[in-house]
């Protein structure tokens, strides 16, 4: 008998910029970019887990009113053999630097068209750019 996978609750970005590119992030002693964002804390609002991890990662403070809500999206975590990571996505439209602090060690902007010539997170790359490009063909 298998054993049911274990979750990682977080709140992810899915952040553009004004020329349309989005931003990834590189955790240190990782490899793989992924979208801005984190765990959500007990008896936190996915979208507030948002704005206090963008502000701790990146120095970027957010209006969480100003997010749109994407949806609910899993694939296997990038970092945490055996894990599942299950995002509560978020759309947010930027127009500020971008600094990367804490455990975040590098920042990207990539035409989400392309996987950035970068080693993408399953979930950046297999679930959250695919669902993004499908978006922008439908509204093009």
């Amino acid at each position: 008998m298998s054993t049911p996978p274990r979750i990682i609750h977080i709140a992810a970005a899915l952040l553009i910029g004004p020329d349309g590119r989005t931003l990834l992030v590189r955790k240190r002693g990782t490899e793989a970019f992924m979208q801005p964002g984190g765990k959500i804390e007990a008896h936190e609002q996915p979208v507030r887990a948002l704005a206090r991890e963008l502000e701790e990662e990146l120095n970027l403070f957010i209006d969480p009113a100003q997010t749109a809500y994407l949806g609910q999206f899993s694939a296997p975590a990038a970092n945490e053999p055996g894990f599942i990571v299950q995002a509560e996505l978020f759309l947010l439209s930027i127009d500020s630097d971008v600094h990367p602090a804490a455990e975040i060690e590098e920042v990207r902007w990539i035409d989400p068209a392309t996987d950035g010539h970068l080693t993408l997170a399953p979930l950046t790359r297999d679930v959250i750019l695919p669902f993004y490009r499908a978006s922008l063909t439908t509204i093009a």
